[in-house]
């Protein structure tokens, strides 16, 4: 996702076939795959509970400033220079900001799940000594548990203010995903067609057991919600044209040009233009055929486009798993063994096709209602889920200890998750029971 307003002057899209190259031009040899891991996390105060806005000495920009004092290699990074710092910039790694205020780690790409964790813990220690110190605090919960998307100040990004008029025109819960919700993710590589489709197609098929095994985030306005993952219900009342699954990951029609084909006929929720975010009504197929103000697409107006597209396996330069709550720092550790046991090995890549029964759509679509309604207590057919994904965290664990056994340890938290057959989320209900007052709730799931 760019951070600037700017954008460098793009080649113009001359076919359908030139979109598609894009994913062709990703494709890297087997020994070049890395992985790559994204943590969210809320700020609020501590001992208090109330929403942290950008401005004031205990505020987000105070955070970021007191980060990039206190650590080393920082670079400050604003939107024009009167702008507010808006992220903090090492290299590769970039701390930013979502709508709401909360934090995120996009990190680098790594060879191995325990360099990716261990530049998350770092990142962690760095960001807690600096709210520390400021009276804050991180929390790990998919979904805020107290309040509204009214009583969330928003942060001062001029791509959230636009998505902010253009997204709630599409779905009723599109402010809520924004301010809202904490995920984590993982990002990984692909040596050529056939291998993003089998990876593609295996991370939308197991994506309801990891939907289980992260679900952290059942408590709505201030008490239990019907959801062990509420965080991911939000996302059925963001946009259907751009979220959910694609009906080609179960048909055996996935490639990337149906890739390319669903995402011609998504709405823009932006073009930049002149400095500007502009908002034309139309697809991005309409767009390719049309153009805009006399100006054809370009390959910049694709890229910002893919960005906005929210499914739950999305394709880019890489293949983002997106269905997981924002959980502690050894979740998010484990995140990225799992999948990288599952995709990378590729005898486990074979046992994960094998570990569910091919589904339809529709069934694949109850299945992944089941799991963040009820989480791991969930059952697929006559099977538990939590035994399911104990299944499939042994298959992680056994291609993990073929291609590389010093990350295999990294499974260790996901073993005792399915182990319990409680998703993480339990925890917080358990809390809540004995004690439903928030600033006494949200010390109890600190990073």
């Amino acid at each position: 996702m760019s951070l600037d307003l700017k954008r460098a002057v793009s080649q113009p899209i001359t076919s359908i076939d030139t979109l598609v190259d894009v994913f062709r031009a990703a494709e890297k040899p087997r020994t070049e795959h890395r992985l790559g891991l994204e943590h969210e996390k809320f700020v609020f105060p501590q001992g208090a509970a109330r929403h942290v806005p950008y401005e004031g000495p205990a505020g987000i920009g105070a955070l970021l400033e007191k980060m990039g004092a206190k650590s080393g290699g920082y670079t400050p990074f604003r939107e024009t220079p009167e702008s507010p710092v808006i992220a903090l910039q090492r290299g590769i790694e970039t701390v930013s900001l979502e709508p709401g205020g909360q934090l995120e780690l996009s990190g680098s790409p790594f060879f191995t799940a325990r360099e990716a964790h261990a530049e998350n813990l770092r990142h962690l220690a760095e960001a807690k000594a600096a709210a520390g110190e400021l009276g804050l605090q991180l929390v790990a919960m998919g979904y805020r548990p107290f309040g509204t998307p009214a009583d969330v100040p928003w942060m001062p990004k001029t791509r959230y203010k636009v998505m902010r008029r253009t997204l709630p025109e599409r779905g009723r819960l599109a402010l809520n995903m924004m301010l809202m919700t904490s995920t984590g993710q993982a990002s990984f590589d692909w040596a050529d067609e056939e291998d993003c489709v089998r990876k593609t197609v295996l991370v939308a098929r197991l994506a309801p057991l990891m939907v289980a095994l992260y679900a952290n985030s059942p408590l709505v306005e201030g008490k239990p919600s019907e959801w062990m993952s509420f965080r991911n219900r939000v996302w059925d009342e963001v946009d259907p044209t751009r979220c959910g699954y694609l009906p080609a990951f179960f048909d055996g029609s996935f490639s990337y040009q149906a890739y390319v084909e669903w995402a011609l006929d998504a709405p823009l929720l932006f073009l930049r233009r002149r400095g500007e975010y502009l908002h034309p009504k139309m697809n991005f197929r309409q767009l390719l055929k049309e153009g805009f103000e006399g100006q054809p697409a370009d390959m910049g107006d694709w890229t910002d486009h893919l960005s906005t597209l929210f499914p739950e396996v999305r394709l880019k330069k890489v293949i983002e798993v997106r269905g997981a709550d924002c959980g502690s720092a050894e979740m998010t550790g484990a995140l990225g063994a799992l999948w990288r046991g599952l995709l990378y090995d590729r005898t486990a890549l074979e046992e994960g096709e094998r570990l569910l029964p091919k589904l339809s759509l529709a069934e694949h679509l109850a299945f992944h209602d089941t799991a963040r309604r009820q989480g791991l207590a969930g059952k697929l057919g006559q099977h538990d889920l939590h035994r399911l994904a104990g299944e499939m965290v042994a298959i992680a664990r056994r291609g993990l200890e073929r291609l590389d056994p010093q990350d295999a340890p990294l499974l260790e938290p996901l073993t005792r998750v399915a182990a319990s057959g409680r998703s993480p989320g339990q925890a917080i209900l358990d809390a809540w029971h004995k004690d439903p007052r928030m600033e006494t709730l949200l010390p109890r799931f600190t990073l």
